[in-house]
């Protein structure tokens, strides 16, 4: 079965969030199960390029309005990711450092989807299925279907992965002469709201979208940025599949940025090991509970709660808890935090930015993870820290619901709790430390939740299925 990924990101050419994470890792665990499986991107002006080689296999020209571009499909020589991969270079449109942002973006991933329908068809590939990511790729099963010039593709199974409906990546009609020729009659099918949507439209278009968990794909149909009720019409096309984790790369035992490593085993030496460095890093006492955060300082990630509930429980519990946060984003966030790092610098500490390594020690070293998230459509940072025997302190949506099972309850391993609001969170974190003085209880719920299975194994082989119920039995 060969398939393409399409996608704006991937790990670890060029990464902002969990998309890449999804689309670096599930293409190589569907070839492990015997699939020929492909991702196709942007050329990003990055190190991996820098670093790696790559043959130029096709090159060609296309139209993007009246504008006449010069594009090259980049193959990577080795498949060292465990999949092939193509890159999209255009002259001065994709061959830039940065993946988003550009006030060009929009020209820009529509030349990608026109590029990579342009090669399939002049190469005369004809893969068995195209799985498309997010809005960037939206547009890919509209045209594969209603435009003139790709009417060779026209049979071929469609499948689109949400990652985060709150991003359409939508534009004006006044744009609509970008696209190749196409069927005027079905321009319906790009319309939504009185713009063309490429998320809309690709949920319409393709033969089967998914998301990246249960519970996910019930909550777009309450809360899209818009799109609610086209949820709703279209739920029966939908399914949720959990994404997984990479075990290979996040495995305590192996893990080459740990200074210590452990398994479910000795997950109580190890991890004292590597809290009490972390510790030491940041001015934090190793004896006391650690409490994380590691993410995006943004609304959708409920860190603009962060700061009071933080400074309450400080004050609540006195000299008994630790916080250390790692991300960047919101600037009043960034201030209110780094405030209280000089308030109660022997109990709070904030690495603004981003550190792959330390996010690693952090998963090993800390005891809780807290993702007080209003919207998580799967989540990748609670199963990071389960794998790594670090509890999830989260609100129950989206994938954090359908991962994390609350330890008060039969079966469970987590905190989980309803509200982002300070009280829920606060409550939250007393429930934690409660939970810290237990010794044996804490060790015994580690060792629950880094026997859990997050593998891609799994939900590759979901998405496999999902293939094999599309394409035409010979």
């Amino acid at each position: 079965m060969r398939v393409f990924h399409l996608s704006a990101e991937c790990y670890p050419i060029a990464k902002v969030g969990g998309l890449a994470d999804v689309v670096g890792a599930l293409p190589k665990y569907q070839n492990m199960a015997g699939m020929q499986a492909a991702v196709v991107m942007p050329f990003y002006n990055r190190k991996f390029v820098h670093e790696n080689k790559f043959d130029v296999v096709f090159q060609g020209t296309t139209l993007l309005g009246t504008r006449r571009l010069y594009f090259e499909i980049l193959k990577e020589q080795t498949d060292k990711l465990g999949f092939e991969l193509y890159l999209i270079k255009i002259p001065g449109l994709l061959d830039r450092e940065n993946i988003y942002s550009y006030p060009d973006e929009k020209e820009q991933f529509l030349a990608f989807q026109i590029c990579f329908l342009d090669w399939i068809n002049w190469s005369g590939q004809t893969p068995d299925l195209v799985h498309c990511h997010d809005h960037h790729s939206g547009l890919v099963p509209f045209l594969m279907y209603n435009s003139y010039l790709y009417r060779r593709l026209s049979h071929i199974p469609t499948v689109f992965t949400i990652h985060n409906g709150q991003y359409h990546g939508a534009f004006g009609w006044d744009n609509l002469h970008y696209l190749p020729e196409i069927d005027f009659y079905k321009t319906g099918l790009l319309d939504w709201n009185g713009g063309i949507n490429p998320l809309a439209s690709a949920v319409k278009c393709c033969w089967r979208f998914t998301t990246v968990s249960p519970s996910y794909l019930q909550e777009l149909s309450i809360s899209s940025n818009g799109l609610e009720y086209l949820f709703y019409v279209e739920r029966d096309k939908g399914t949720g599949i959990i994404n997984g984790i990479d075990t290979d790369v996040w495995d305590p035992a192996t893990d080459p940025m740990l200074p210590e490593h452990f398994n479910a085993a000795t997950v109580a030496k190890g991890k004292q090991k590597d809290k009490e460095l972390l510790c030491e890093r940041f001015g934090l006492a190793p004896d006391k509970p650690l409490i994380a955060f590691i993410g995006r300082l943004v609304v959708e990630k409920g860190s603009d709660q962060l700061p009071a509930a933080i400074e309450r429980s400080l004050k609540e519990h006195g000299d008994k808890v630790n916080f250390l946060i790692l991300g960047a984003g919101d600037s009043a966030t960034e201030m209110s935090l780094n405030l209280l790092k000089q308030l109660y610098p022997q109990n709070c500490n904030v690495f603004i930015g981003y550190d792959e390594s330390l996010a690693h020690l952090i998963y090993a070293g800390a005891d809780f993870l807290l993702m007080p998230s209003r919207v998580e459509p799967c989540g990748l940072n609670q199963m990071y820290a389960m794998r790594y025997g670090t509890m999830p302190i989260v609100r129950s949506t989206g994938g954090l619901k359908d991962t994390v099972i609350d330890f008060g309850d039969e079966g469970g391993y987590g905190i989980r709790f309803n509200n982002v609001t300070v009280d829920d969170i606060c409550v939250s974190v007393t429930r934690a430390l409660v939970l810290f003085k237990d010794g044996r209880k804490i060790q015994t719920l580690r060792k629950r939740m880094m026997a859990l299975d997050f593998s891609w194994s799994r939900s590759a082989k979901e998405y496999i299925n999902l293939y094999e119920s599309l394409i035409p039995k010979i």
